[in-house]
């Protein structure tokens, strides 16, 4: 689109002589004439302006043949000319400093300002001189090409050279050539450096962009009106000279006209320090540059918003609040108007780059639910330039506090448009970019209130009318009305987009994260679109917990009947799923939840219990409350995972709930007069273990409780705990009759008793010794140590744990509680020392008074090396054969008299390594020390004289035995100090 980039304005007319060429020089004009003069024009005023310019020099016989061309070199006060030659002359003066004489003949050259280079062409030849720095020129090179250059460029450390039928690109170092491609046919060769450091080629009426190594650029290409003879860059446009126009386009791609300015006759197009001279026959004109904000004025009226916003960046730096309000605007604008034209993703980018509020671009998408809280910023209000171009708006349909909008016909326009599937994945992709920065505010905001908080900072209180109350699930803090705000204005939009769009599992993961989604809002949406999964997160996000579960629990109900395959991804493992993380936030909760599938899910629910680090106690609790039957196979799980961890009262506990199962079953089956002691239940296989491994119960509780003649293993583990060896023993030989459980117990009790760190009591094989050889003294024993542990009163105590014991499962609990009566009552009953012979015969079975000697031998024979042989011979009855005692003796004798011989051996050892010792110590006892008046202590250096002397271990150290006891002490005093390890 056109627009008015340049305003040109006449400089001066009638020249004396016809004009060749055009320099500028500060604010002077430099004109080469056709006769060899060079014409200085001057304004008024020291700076190139839109005035007139007058005649200052007329320099004649400049140069002999007309001035071709010419260079100004500021930086080195030169400038250069091309006529009959190459001349340098001196800036100020116009006197010629030197004249490069191989270089008549020349037609083209080019300067390297930085390096100071200078290379020109003639004929075929290409030549490079260098600059000294002061009146001279040094030649460099010499190179051939392949034809006459018609232009030519310096491109870095090469020269780009525009040939009669191609361009080429020359090394300056070794004169390589290398081709780019061929020029036009009709318009000769033109090279033109650019900023970038890249080339312009003209091909015909097409302007070729390349790098400096010749490649080409992908769009690097200018469409001209016509082919031209020159071309001048003034960013960001290139000018070009056309036989009957100056034609102005914009450097940005694709590369659009911007202004044609008709002139007739023109010779040359120069650049000057602000403007853009051209130079006719008799005549020059000046191009000057619009103000870039008043092009910015037009393109953005005329509705070419791209252009505007690259003159923008053109702004000087000190203006940078002036550029940027210009750019969000123009973003503004043209993001409204390629909404308006359905290109609603490119939209989003405007809308991006303006930094507009979101709440502005919410206003156009009128389904869309906001907060109430929000007020939708008036878009008019955004514009800088005073005659904005109303924009349409919309408001929630929640907001009570929004203000009716003025513009009845543009929001009846808006609210007519249908909500597109591109209008909206147009708007999620913009605020999924908004999105990082506004949370991040928020998340600062809410530290910065905790920190507050923590600290006691009073400046909310103080300030009240500076923060809003806003409820998002997490309480109701005081918090400022800035980013959170927004932030809630963002996710709420955000989640409807997405639901919008049918998108429901980018909804869910929103959710899962930090958000700000405003809760009633949302929920009212998930609730009518039955989105279950979305609103469960909403709810898990604002620590909603309970409506969550209860949710997740009314949809597991409906999935048995209902055929959804939504409600069918609700199962009770969804309910334990959830119920992970709040183990360790809120216990309590999590195990009143759990009674929700403990029942449909127990294994995966005591699972949830043991990951989830609930304190155990608190767990029993609940179930001892809720699901009884689930006690004993959680505890088994808690042992099982770390038995060190698990208090005392858990322990018992459990071994209480073993044995009432136990209980439970010898009643059904002395009921039926079924009852086997040598028969195991799994039952009973787990008390037995709990009773060995767990060390946690009370024994002599456990004890009150048992029946008199049944459980009898059971009686001699608990007899075990309390260090009753002998009753334990007793019990395995003469009730269950079975030596091996007791040799079992014994092996068990050394192993555990001959440790370093424990004291071992009385031999434990002798004691089962001495049961199997005098039974009726055990049995009195039994009956003397039992009576002290049981009291009269505990028949009737075991008679009532029975009977309360004896009912169904489902009364677990009643049992437990019977159990927890007896032992708070252990202490109050009193013993009964005077038992009747029939009571005491009550625990000896028939014909068990008569001596074990088979089971005494075969105990002697297989652990002949942990019994004292004395003591067991002393025990054994005096008829014992010896023949039976071989096995015991024979090992026994030969262990001794092996230990015998060791000990023989060792003591001769000894007495040889005595008299060794001795030897060593009478050998120095002979040695003499002489001691003459010469002799000085070590310690004090003073002569030892006719004083008590003591000699160290080497024999040459001598010291007085005052000195040697004095040094001792003070060794002793210094490692007995207990500031000595203070320093």
């Amino acid at each position: 689109m056109v627009h008015s980039a340049y305003d040109s304005f006449e400089l001066l007319t009638n020249s004396p002589s016809k004009i060749e060429s055009i320099e500028s020089y500060a604010s002077k004009i430099l004109l080469g004439c056709t006769d060899g003069s060079l014409l200085v024009y001057a304004p008024a005023s020291e700076e190139m302006r839109n005035e007139t310019y007058t005649l200052e020099r007329n320099l004649k016989g400049f140069a002999r043949r007309p001035v071709v061309s010419m260079l100004v070199v500021e930086s080195r006060e030169l400038l250069l000319s091309l006529s009959e030659s190459i001349a340098f002359h001196k800036l100020s003066t116009f006197q010629t400093i030197a004249v490069i004489t191989k270089a008549k003949g020349a037609n083209a050259f080019c300067w390297d300002e930085q390096r100071g280079l200078l290379c020109f062409a003639r004929q075929k030849r290409v030549c490079i001189f260098r600059h000294d720095g002061g009146r001279g020129f040094v030649e460099m090179k010499d190179f051939g090409v392949p034809d006459v250059v018609k232009s030519m460029s310096w491109c870095g450390v090469n020269i780009c050279l525009g040939i009669r039928k191609e361009y080429v690109i020359l090394n300056a170092t070794n004169g390589a050539i290398s081709e780019v491609f061929t020029s036009g046919r009709i318009a000769p060769p033109l090279v033109v450096s650019l900023p970038s450091g890249e080339l312009l080629l003209g091909k015909e009426n097409i302007g070729v962009i390349v790098d400096q190594n010749g490649k080409l650029r992908p769009d690097g290409r200018i469409c001209w009106s016509e082919a031209p003879s020159e071309v001048v860059i003034q960013k960001p446009y290139a000018l070009a000279l056309l036989p009957r126009f100056v034609e102005i386009r914009s450097l940005r791609a694709p590369y659009p006209l911007i202004q044609t300015i008709v002139f007739r006759n023109i010779c040359h197009l120069r650049q000057s320090h602000n403007s853009v001279i051209i130079a006719l026959e008799n005549s020059v004109h000046g191009l000057f540059p619009v103000p870039v904000g008043a092009q910015i004025v037009q393109l953005t009226a005329a509705g070419n918003f791209e252009e505007a916003l690259s003159l923008c960046k053109l702004l000087p730096p000190e203006d940078s609040n002036l550029r940027a309000a210009k750019e969000g605007s123009i973003h503004i604008r043209y993001a409204h108007y390629l909404f308006d034209n359905d290109s609603y993703e490119e939209s989003m980018e405007h809308f991006l780059a303006s930094q507009v509020d979101i709440t502005h671009v919410l206003s156009l998408y009128t389904s869309i639910i906001l907060p109430k809280t929000t007020i939708v910023h008036d878009p008019d209000k955004l514009d800088i330039f005073g005659d904005a171009m109303p924009l349409s708006r919309g408001s929630s349909a929640m907001s009570d506090d929004m203000e009716p909008s003025p513009e009845l016909d543009d929001n009846a326009e808006l609210e007519s448009k249908k909500m597109s599937h591109n209008m909206l994945m147009a708007l999620i992709k913009y605020l999924q970019k908004k999105r990082p920065s506004i949370i991040e505010k928020a998340t600062a905001e809410v530290t910065e209130e905790v920190v507050f908080d923590a600290v006691g900072n009073n400046f909310a209180s103080n300030n009240s009318n500076r923060f809003k109350k806003i409820n998002k699930g997490r309480g109701s803090a005081p918090v400022s009305s800035g980013a959170r705000e927004m932030a809630s204005v963002l996710d709420t939009a955000l989640l409807q987009a997405l639901l919008l769009t049918g998108q429901p599992s980018m909804a869910e993961n929103l959710l899962r994260g930090l958000n700000y989604c405003d809760l009633k809002i949302c929920e009212e949406i998930l609730q009518e679109g039955s989105y279950h999964v979305a609103l469960v997160e909403l709810y898990k996000c604002n620590s909603m917990h309970r409506e969550a579960l209860e949710l997740i629990d009314k949809l597991v109900k409906e999935s048995k009947s209902s055929q959804s395959k939504i409600v069918h991804r609700f199962n009770p493992e969804a309910i334990i799923e959830y119920l992970k993380p709040l183990c360790e936030t809120d216990p309590t909760l999590a195990l009143e939840y759990s009674m929700l599938v403990l029942e449909s899910c127990p294994t995966q629910t005591i699972q949830l219990f043991l990951s989830g680090n609930i304190p155990a106690d608190m767990v029993n609790l609940y179930l001892k409350q809720h699901a009884p039957n689930l006690q004993a196979t959680y505890l088994e799980l808690v042992l099982s995972t770390n038995e060190d961890a698990v208090s005392g009262t858990l322990q018992n506990e459990m071994v209480h709930i073993y044995l009432s199962e136990v209980l439970d079953w010898h009643a059904d089956l002395s009921s039926q007069h079924q009852w086997d002691e040598k028969v195991y239940s799994p039952k009973r296989k787990k008390l037995l273990s709990a009773l060995e491994s767990i060390s946690g119960y009370n024994p002599e509780t456990l004890l009150k409780l048992l029946p008199s003649d049944a459980l009898y293993e059971e009686r001699a583990i608990l007899f075990g705990k309390m260090n009753q060896h002998e009753l334990a023993l007793s019990l395995y030989v003469h009730k269950l009759h079975v030596p091996e459980l007791a040799l079992s117990y014994c092996d068990h009790v050394y192993d555990s008793t001959h440790k370093p760190s424990v004291k071992s009591p009385s031999n434990i094989y002798l004691m089962l010794l001495q049961i199997y050889l005098n039974p009726r003294r055990t049995t009195v024993n039994y009956e003397k140590k039992i009576s002290n542990i049981l009291s009269p009163q505990s028949k009737s105590l075991r008679r009532v744990a029975s009977k309360s014991l004896s009912r169904t499962r489902s009364r677990g609990s009643r049992k437990i509680a019977a159990i927890e009566i007896a032992e708070d009552t252990k202490t109050s009953l009193t013993s009964d020392s005077g038992r009747s012979d029939a009571d005491m015969d009550e625990f000896i079975e028939e014909g068990s008074t008569s001596i074990m000697l088979d089971e005494a031998l075969d105990l002697l024979s297989r652990r002949w090396d942990r019994i004292n042989g004395a003591q067991a011979l002393k025990l054994l009855p005096k008829e014992t054969k010896l023949q039976n005692l071989l096995p015991f003796l024979g090992p026994l004798v030969r262990k001794s008299s092996e230990m015998y011989r060791n000990c023989s051996i060792v003591r001769s050892l000894r007495q040889s390594e005595n008299l060794q010792v001795k030897d060593e110590l009478y050998s120095k006892r002979k040695e003499v020390i002489k001691i003459s008046g010469d002799n000085m202590c070590s310690l004090c250096n003073k002569k030892i004289g006719t004083s008590v002397f003591a000699v160290y271990p080497n024999g040459k150290t001598l010291v007085h035995f005052v000195c040697f006891r004095d040094s001792q002490s003070m060794k002793a005093v210094a490692k007995g100090s207990p500031c000595k390890n203070a320093f």
